[in-house]
């Protein structure tokens, strides 16, 4: 099976250079735009993502600005979906307060959000049976809801919910997954690696309609207090697809009694949870220079 078939980069990669942003960019955003929250303090928060830049705005509010014009999208996909999304799902989610222009130098859209409490959950303390229960079943209201006029799997989503052998540059297209597991030939078994794949591969496909999915439910998109998950946050990769995409949460967030829960929970049959398996290696097998949850990958491996 050849498994290096070239990659469909598809709106082109001119989109790839990061925008500057400082503290004083937002807050003179801000100002001119949203004058009533203008004397409002301003300041990063203690950890940033990579595809955009969150701010603190006074005390219950925050600021979220893309750093790449790839993810512009992202913006009008939440302040529309979001509120709609938001009444039918059993966890708290991100909700957006207003949408910002380019100005003051800036130049892409951005959004000011609702503060939500909570720190990023860290899965090794998380209540696993608890956890497992609050995944599947905000995950399988998300799937239920209705996907009139929802958008596809696109470039500014990272083509979240393709079939696993599409060629546009998702995480799972070919030759992202095989540089990935070539940078780490010696290190782990690549070959068990590569048999995963080859079984999400071999899976028939997702034959019904697309679902709403949210593309990323990993430990950096989760808000808990402590043991408890207890929001979800960045929807920039919602979009209707195949729900194998979701099931990254499977092994970056929960252990393997955990995952026997969330499977029987949201009833996934054999295939969507053989081609789940690939979007979980997307989420374990790290890019250049990223650590490698070593424990985490041999468990997918071993699952």
């Amino acid at each position: 099976m050849d498994l290096t078939r070239g990659g469909d980069l598809s709106a082109g990669d001119t989109s790839s250079t990061e925008v500057t942003i400082t503290t004083a960019l937002v807050r003179d955003l801000v100002a001119a735009q949203f004058p009533q929250w203008a004397d409002l303090p301003v300041a990063p928060v203690s950890t940033q993502g990579v595809d955009n830049a969150t701010y603190h705005l006074g005390a219950d509010m925050s600021v979220r600005l893309p750093r790449f014009a790839r993810w512009e999208g992202q913006v009008e996909r939440e302040q529309t979906w979001l509120p709609r999304l938001a009444p039918h799902l059993p966890l708290t989610v991100s909700q957006p307060l207003e949408g910002g222009e380019p100005g003051q130098g800036y130049p892409l859209p951005w959004s000011i959000y609702r503060w939500l409490d909570g720190d990023r959950v860290d899965p090794d303390k998380l209540d696993e049976h608890q956890a497992a229960t609050d995944l599947a079943a905000f995950l399988g209201a998300l799937w239920s809801i209705d996907t009139a006029g929802g958008p596809p799997p696109e470039w500014s989503n990272g083509f979240r919910g393709v079939d696993l052998d599409d060629v546009s540059y998702s995480p799972v297209v070919a030759w992202v997954l095989q540089q990935k597991i070539d940078a780490l030939d010696g290190v782990v078994d690549t070959d068990a690696i590569t048999a995963v794949w080859e079984s999400g591969l071999a899976a028939p496909k997702w034959a019904r309609p697309g679902v709403w999915i949210h593309g990323d439910p990993a430990p950096s998109n989760l808000l808990g207090d402590g043991t408890r998950i207890t929001a979800v946050i960045d929807f920039g990769t919602l979009a209707v697809g195949d729900p194998a995409c979701d099931l990254i949460a499977a092994w970056t967030v929960l252990t393997p009694r955990g995952r026997d829960v969330f499977r029987a929970a949201l009833d996934v049959d054999d295939a969507t949870w053989a081609r789940g398996r690939v979007w979980g290696l997307s989420g374990l097998l790290p890019g250049p220079g990223g650590p490698l949850d070593r424990q985490r990958l041999e468990a997918l491996l071993t699952d």
